[in-house]
Protein backbone atom coordinates (compact mmCIF):
# COMPACT_ATOMS: atom_id res chain seq x y z
CA UNK A 1 0.00 0.00 0.00
CA UNK A 2 1.16 3.52 -0.80
CA UNK A 3 -0.26 6.97 -1.41
CA UNK A 4 -0.61 7.36 -5.17
CA UNK A 5 -2.96 10.34 -5.17
CA UNK A 6 -2.73 13.27 -2.74
CA UNK A 7 -4.98 16.33 -2.41
CA UNK A 8 -3.70 19.45 -0.66
CA UNK A 9 -5.83 22.43 0.32
CA UNK A 10 -4.27 25.83 -0.30
CA UNK A 11 -5.71 29.18 0.76
CA UNK A 12 -4.61 32.80 0.96
CA UNK A 13 -2.91 32.37 4.34
CA UNK A 14 0.81 32.79 4.99
CA UNK A 15 1.08 29.11 5.93
CA UNK A 16 -0.23 27.82 2.59
CA UNK A 17 3.19 27.91 0.91
CA UNK A 18 4.68 25.68 3.60
CA UNK A 19 1.74 23.28 3.27
CA UNK A 20 2.45 23.09 -0.45
CA UNK A 21 6.09 22.27 0.31
CA UNK A 22 4.97 19.39 2.55
CA UNK A 23 2.62 18.11 -0.14
CA UNK A 24 5.33 18.27 -2.79
CA UNK A 25 7.74 16.42 -0.51
CA UNK A 26 5.23 13.63 0.13
CA UNK A 27 4.14 13.41 -3.50
CA UNK A 28 7.77 13.04 -4.55
CA UNK A 29 8.51 10.48 -1.84
CA UNK A 30 5.49 8.31 -2.60
CA UNK A 31 5.55 8.96 -6.36
CA UNK A 32 2.01 10.25 -6.07
CA UNK A 33 -0.14 12.47 -8.28
CA UNK A 34 -0.69 15.77 -6.47
CA UNK A 35 -3.91 17.76 -6.75
CA UNK A 36 -3.72 21.28 -5.31
CA UNK A 37 -7.14 22.77 -4.56
CA UNK A 38 -7.09 26.53 -4.01
CA UNK A 39 -10.19 27.43 -2.01
CA UNK A 40 -10.77 30.56 0.07
CA UNK A 41 -13.64 32.13 1.96
CA UNK A 42 -16.22 33.24 -0.59
CA UNK A 43 -18.88 35.53 0.91
CA UNK A 44 -22.03 36.11 -1.05
CA UNK A 45 -21.38 39.34 -3.02
CA UNK A 46 -25.01 40.44 -2.75
CA UNK A 47 -24.62 40.60 1.02
CA UNK A 48 -22.34 43.59 0.60
CA UNK A 49 -24.67 45.35 -1.81
CA UNK A 50 -26.72 46.51 1.14
CA UNK A 51 -23.88 48.75 2.23
CA UNK A 52 -22.24 50.76 -0.53
CA UNK A 53 -19.05 51.14 1.50
CA UNK A 54 -18.60 47.36 1.54
CA UNK A 55 -18.38 47.01 -2.24
CA UNK A 56 -14.83 48.35 -2.40
CA UNK A 57 -13.74 46.17 0.51
CA UNK A 58 -15.10 43.05 -1.14
CA UNK A 59 -13.31 43.83 -4.39
CA UNK A 60 -10.03 44.34 -2.49
CA UNK A 61 -10.42 40.99 -0.74
CA UNK A 62 -11.11 39.22 -4.01
CA UNK A 63 -8.14 40.88 -5.69
CA UNK A 64 -5.81 39.88 -2.84
CA UNK A 65 -7.04 36.28 -2.96
CA UNK A 66 -6.56 36.15 -6.71
CA UNK A 67 -3.03 37.54 -6.38
CA UNK A 68 -2.25 34.88 -3.77
CA UNK A 69 -3.78 32.23 -6.03
CA UNK A 70 -1.47 33.20 -8.89
CA UNK A 71 1.55 33.17 -6.59
CA UNK A 72 0.78 29.72 -5.20
CA UNK A 73 -0.09 28.44 -8.66
CA UNK A 74 3.34 29.53 -9.84
CA UNK A 75 4.98 27.77 -6.89
CA UNK A 76 2.95 24.64 -7.60
CA UNK A 77 3.93 24.45 -11.27
CA UNK A 78 7.55 25.23 -10.42
CA UNK A 79 7.49 22.41 -7.89
CA UNK A 80 6.06 20.04 -10.48
CA UNK A 81 8.87 20.92 -12.89
CA UNK A 82 11.56 20.68 -10.21
CA UNK A 83 10.49 17.30 -8.80
CA UNK A 84 9.17 15.70 -11.98
CA UNK A 85 5.92 14.83 -10.19
CA UNK A 86 2.54 14.88 -11.89
CA UNK A 87 -0.27 17.07 -10.66
CA UNK A 88 -3.31 19.26 -11.25
CA UNK A 89 -4.02 22.83 -10.15
CA UNK A 90 -7.67 23.53 -9.31
CA UNK A 91 -9.27 26.84 -8.37
CA UNK A 92 -12.45 25.98 -6.48
CA UNK A 93 -15.47 28.18 -7.15
CA UNK A 94 -17.73 26.50 -4.61
CA UNK A 95 -17.77 26.12 -0.83
CA UNK A 96 -14.32 24.96 0.30
CA UNK A 97 -15.70 22.04 2.30
CA UNK A 98 -17.61 20.69 -0.67
CA UNK A 99 -14.69 21.18 -3.06
CA UNK A 100 -12.17 19.47 -0.77
CA UNK A 101 -14.47 16.56 0.04
CA UNK A 102 -15.30 16.07 -3.65
CA UNK A 103 -11.68 15.91 -4.75
CA UNK A 104 -10.51 14.23 -1.55
CA UNK A 105 -12.78 11.21 -1.99
CA UNK A 106 -10.79 10.30 -5.08
CA UNK A 107 -7.43 10.55 -3.29
CA UNK A 108 -5.44 8.36 -0.92
CA UNK A 109 -4.56 11.26 1.39
CA UNK A 110 -5.86 14.78 2.06
CA UNK A 111 -3.57 17.49 3.44
CA UNK A 112 -5.06 20.56 5.10
CA UNK A 113 -4.00 23.23 7.57
CA UNK A 114 -4.99 24.01 11.13
CA UNK A 115 -6.97 27.19 11.61
CA UNK A 116 -4.80 30.06 12.87
CA UNK A 117 -6.60 32.56 15.13
CA UNK A 118 -4.00 35.19 14.19
CA UNK A 119 -4.43 34.80 10.43
CA UNK A 120 -8.00 35.41 9.20
CA UNK A 121 -7.08 34.03 5.77
CA UNK A 122 -7.03 30.51 7.26
CA UNK A 123 -10.79 30.78 7.65
CA UNK A 124 -12.48 29.46 4.51
CA UNK A 125 -15.60 27.95 6.09
CA UNK A 126 -16.83 26.69 9.44
CA UNK A 127 -15.24 23.46 10.73
CA UNK A 128 -13.32 22.53 7.57
CA UNK A 129 -11.01 19.96 9.18
CA UNK A 130 -13.82 18.41 11.22
CA UNK A 131 -16.06 18.15 8.16
CA UNK A 132 -13.31 16.50 6.10
CA UNK A 133 -12.60 13.95 8.82
CA UNK A 134 -16.26 13.00 9.06
CA UNK A 135 -17.38 13.18 5.43
CA UNK A 136 -14.48 12.69 3.00
CA UNK A 137 -13.92 9.04 3.80
CA UNK A 138 -10.16 9.48 3.43
CA UNK A 139 -7.34 10.07 5.92
CA UNK A 140 -6.65 13.72 6.71
CA UNK A 141 -3.13 14.97 7.42
CA UNK A 142 -3.51 18.20 9.38
CA UNK A 143 -0.51 20.57 9.42
CA UNK A 144 -0.21 22.96 12.41
CA UNK A 145 -0.06 26.69 11.78
CA UNK A 146 3.29 26.89 13.60
CA UNK A 147 6.51 24.94 13.31
CA UNK A 148 8.48 23.05 10.65
CA UNK A 149 8.59 19.27 10.32
CA UNK A 150 11.45 18.25 8.04
CA UNK A 151 11.51 14.60 9.09
CA UNK A 152 7.97 13.93 7.84
CA UNK A 153 6.98 10.98 10.02
CA UNK A 154 10.29 9.57 11.27
CA UNK A 155 8.95 9.24 14.83
CA UNK A 156 5.24 8.38 14.96
CA UNK A 157 2.84 8.11 17.89
CA UNK A 158 -0.30 6.02 17.32
CA UNK A 159 -3.30 6.43 19.63
CA UNK A 160 -4.88 2.99 20.02
CA UNK A 161 -8.08 1.99 21.82
CA UNK A 162 -9.18 -0.95 19.68
CA UNK A 163 -12.04 0.97 18.06
CA UNK A 164 -13.11 0.95 14.42
CA UNK A 165 -11.85 4.51 13.99
CA UNK A 166 -8.43 3.71 15.45
CA UNK A 167 -8.21 0.61 13.24
CA UNK A 168 -9.02 2.66 10.17
CA UNK A 169 -6.40 5.27 11.09
CA UNK A 170 -3.65 2.69 11.62
CA UNK A 171 -4.24 1.06 8.25
CA UNK A 172 -4.62 4.41 6.48
CA UNK A 173 -1.26 5.45 7.94
CA UNK A 174 0.64 2.31 6.83
CA UNK A 175 2.75 4.13 4.20
CA UNK A 176 4.04 6.45 6.93
CA UNK A 177 4.42 3.67 9.50
CA UNK A 178 6.46 1.48 7.16
CA UNK A 179 8.92 4.33 6.54
CA UNK A 180 9.18 5.46 10.15
CA UNK A 181 12.28 4.92 12.23
CA UNK A 182 10.24 4.71 15.43
CA UNK A 183 6.55 3.87 16.00
CA UNK A 184 4.99 4.04 19.46
CA UNK A 185 1.55 2.58 20.18
CA UNK A 186 -0.16 4.40 23.03
CA UNK A 187 -3.03 2.41 24.53
CA UNK A 188 -6.04 4.48 25.52
CA UNK A 189 -8.73 2.73 27.51
CA UNK A 190 -7.95 -0.64 25.93
CA UNK A 191 -9.00 -3.75 27.81
CA UNK A 192 -11.62 -2.10 30.00
CA UNK A 193 -13.06 -4.56 32.49
CA UNK A 194 -10.01 -6.81 32.36
CA UNK A 195 -7.69 -7.48 35.25
CA UNK A 196 -4.48 -5.39 35.22
CA UNK A 197 -1.70 -7.29 33.46
CA UNK A 198 -4.06 -9.94 32.08
CA UNK A 199 -2.92 -9.32 28.51
CA UNK A 200 -0.26 -7.46 26.58
CA UNK A 201 -1.61 -4.03 25.52
CA UNK A 202 -1.84 -3.60 21.74
CA UNK A 203 -0.50 -7.12 21.15
CA UNK A 204 -2.89 -7.90 18.31
CA UNK A 205 -2.40 -4.69 16.34
CA UNK A 206 1.35 -4.75 17.01
CA UNK A 207 1.49 -8.23 15.48
CA UNK A 208 -0.47 -7.04 12.47
CA UNK A 209 1.91 -4.13 11.98
CA UNK A 210 4.91 -6.46 12.34
CA UNK A 211 3.63 -8.39 9.32
CA UNK A 212 4.01 -5.13 7.40
CA UNK A 213 7.60 -4.81 8.68
CA UNK A 214 6.64 -2.06 11.12
CA UNK A 215 8.55 -2.29 14.39
CA UNK A 216 6.65 -0.81 17.31
CA UNK A 217 7.00 -0.13 21.00
CA UNK A 218 4.02 0.04 23.37
CA UNK A 219 3.14 2.55 26.05
CA UNK A 220 0.09 2.45 28.29
CA UNK A 221 -2.07 5.19 29.78
CA UNK A 222 -4.51 5.13 32.64
CA UNK A 223 -8.18 5.57 31.86
CA UNK A 224 -9.10 9.16 31.15
CA UNK A 225 -12.13 11.20 30.26
CA UNK A 226 -12.66 11.84 26.56
CA UNK A 227 -11.21 15.36 26.58
CA UNK A 228 -8.23 14.24 28.70
CA UNK A 229 -7.42 11.51 26.16
CA UNK A 230 -6.71 14.25 23.62
CA UNK A 231 -4.45 16.02 26.08
CA UNK A 232 -2.70 12.72 26.88
CA UNK A 233 -2.00 12.09 23.19
CA UNK A 234 -0.52 15.53 22.67
CA UNK A 235 1.52 15.35 25.88
CA UNK A 236 2.90 11.92 25.00
CA UNK A 237 3.71 13.09 21.49
CA UNK A 238 5.77 15.96 22.88
CA UNK A 239 7.52 13.77 25.45
CA UNK A 240 8.80 11.23 22.89
CA UNK A 241 9.62 13.85 20.25
CA UNK A 242 7.05 12.55 17.77
CA UNK A 243 6.73 14.34 14.45
CA UNK A 244 3.39 12.71 13.55
CA UNK A 245 0.38 11.53 15.55
CA UNK A 246 -2.00 8.92 14.11
CA UNK A 247 -5.47 8.64 15.61
CA UNK A 248 -9.10 7.89 14.87
CA UNK A 249 -11.54 10.76 14.48
CA UNK A 250 -14.65 10.29 16.58
CA UNK A 251 -18.01 11.93 16.15
CA UNK A 252 -21.75 11.53 15.87
CA UNK A 253 -24.67 13.34 14.34
CA UNK A 254 -26.86 15.30 16.72
CA UNK A 255 -29.88 17.28 15.51
CA UNK A 256 -28.35 17.12 12.01
CA UNK A 257 -25.24 18.95 13.21
CA UNK A 258 -21.84 17.26 13.11
CA UNK A 259 -20.38 17.10 16.61
CA UNK A 260 -16.94 15.61 17.21
CA UNK A 261 -15.90 13.81 20.33
CA UNK A 262 -14.02 15.93 22.86
CA UNK A 263 -10.79 14.03 22.25
CA UNK A 264 -10.85 14.80 18.51
CA UNK A 265 -11.94 18.40 19.11
CA UNK A 266 -9.09 18.91 21.61
CA UNK A 267 -6.45 17.55 19.25
CA UNK A 268 -7.63 19.51 16.20
CA UNK A 269 -7.32 22.80 18.09
CA UNK A 270 -4.22 22.19 20.14
CA UNK A 271 -1.86 20.31 17.81
CA UNK A 272 1.75 21.41 17.63
CA UNK A 273 2.84 18.53 15.36
CA UNK A 274 1.08 17.05 12.30
CA UNK A 275 -1.81 14.67 12.92
CA UNK A 276 -3.13 11.99 10.57
CA UNK A 277 -6.76 11.33 11.39
CA UNK A 278 -9.34 8.89 9.96
CA UNK A 279 -12.97 8.16 10.73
Amino acid sequence: MSYKSIVVHLDASERAAYRLDVALLLATHFKAHLVAVYATFAPEPRAFGIMAASAGWYEQVQAACQERCELLGGLFHAGMARTGASGDWIEARIDARKALARHGRCADLIIAGQSDPNDPQTYVADHVAETLVMTAGRPLLLIPYLGAFPEGGANILVGWDGSREATRAVHDALPFLKDAGQVTLLTIGAGKGELPGSRIPCADIATTLARHDVRVSVRETVDAADARVGDALLSEGRSIGADLIVMGGYGHSRWQEMVLGKCTWTVLRAITIPVLMSH
